[in-house]
């Protein structure tokens, strides 16, 4: 069966990898026996999640073993209408990538044999009629903020996978920031949010105060302060010189 014998459908695609091996191959293929539109390779997540913050595609071929921001991880920050094809060496991921929007989920290495099956499937399914081409967001949903009567009682919702996952304000330890996304920590949870620090910030109660550059954190969860440090959920968190003294004058307020 060649390449031929497959309806032609446009698709924007996206591949991220840090094997560049695998990105070659990959890219191989796709020129070789697709009509799709290739618009970007990334080495890392993060660099993939700030390319689609201004482009769009509907299908990302995804590493799934990747430094800084797992495959896994990168995943749960996508549009919902970006469908993904898992690339990796390690198969005892495939029962959670399906937790996912997942079409396909390749071993590496990838042959030609078995790319044609996973072009068969992931054409098939965008040419299904009940596929609506054309809906895309150029940014995820990725949290549902949602405001009550009582301070205490505010909560958002975090997408984890295809779960949102309920956030009490009140519960939150301390933001981290990293470039294109944050991690909300709580007792029990650390979320990745594609979102800046700086939105985020906006949206935030006066509990709520920056430290540093890459941290926010909730004054009320806090253990103690020292030095230029302040503890929170057994984490050390540095104040930097630039929201040293407004912090300090929020905590002098409740100094006995």
């Amino acid at each position: 069966m060649t390449s031929a014998d497959y309806p032609r459908i446009r698709l924007r695609c996206l591949i991220v990898d840090d094997e560049p091996n695998a990105v070659n191959l990959l890219e191989m293929f796709i020129q070789q026996n697709t009509s799709w539109d290739l618009l970007a390779k990334c080495y890392d997540a993060r660099e993939a999640l700030a390319f689609l913050k201004s482009h769009t595609v509907d299908l990302v071929f995804l590493d799934i073993n990747m430094p800084h921001l797992t495959g896994m991880e990168m995943a749960a920050l996508l549009p919902p209408s970006t469908r993904i094809v898992f690339t990796t060496a390690y198969s005892e991921f495939a029962a959670e990538s399906y937790g996912f929007p997942t079409i396909d989920y390749l071993l590496k290495p990838i042959t030609l044999k078995r790319f044609y099956a996973a072009l068969q499937k992931i054409e098939e399914y965008f040419a299904r009629p009940d596929h609506q081409s054309g809906a895309h967001s150029p940014s995820s949903p990725a949290e549902v903020s949602a405001k009550t009567g009582n301070p205490e009682d505010e909560f958002f919702f975090v997408k984890s996978g295809r779960a949102l996952q309920k956030i009490l304000l009140k519960d939150i330890l301390y933001f981290e920031g990293e470039k294109e996304y944050v991690r909300v920590v709580t007792p029990v949870h650390k979320l990745l949010v594609y979102r800046r620090l700086k939105d985020i910030e906006e949206q935030l109660s006066a509990s709520f105060a920056r430290v540093h550059n890459s941290y926010i954190v909730n004054i009320a969860r806090l253990e103690s302060i020292r030095d230029n440090q302040v503890f929170v959920g057994g984490k050390q968190i540095p104040i930097s010189e630039k929201f040293r003294e407004a912090f300090m004058n929020r905590i002098k307020e409740r100094v006995f």
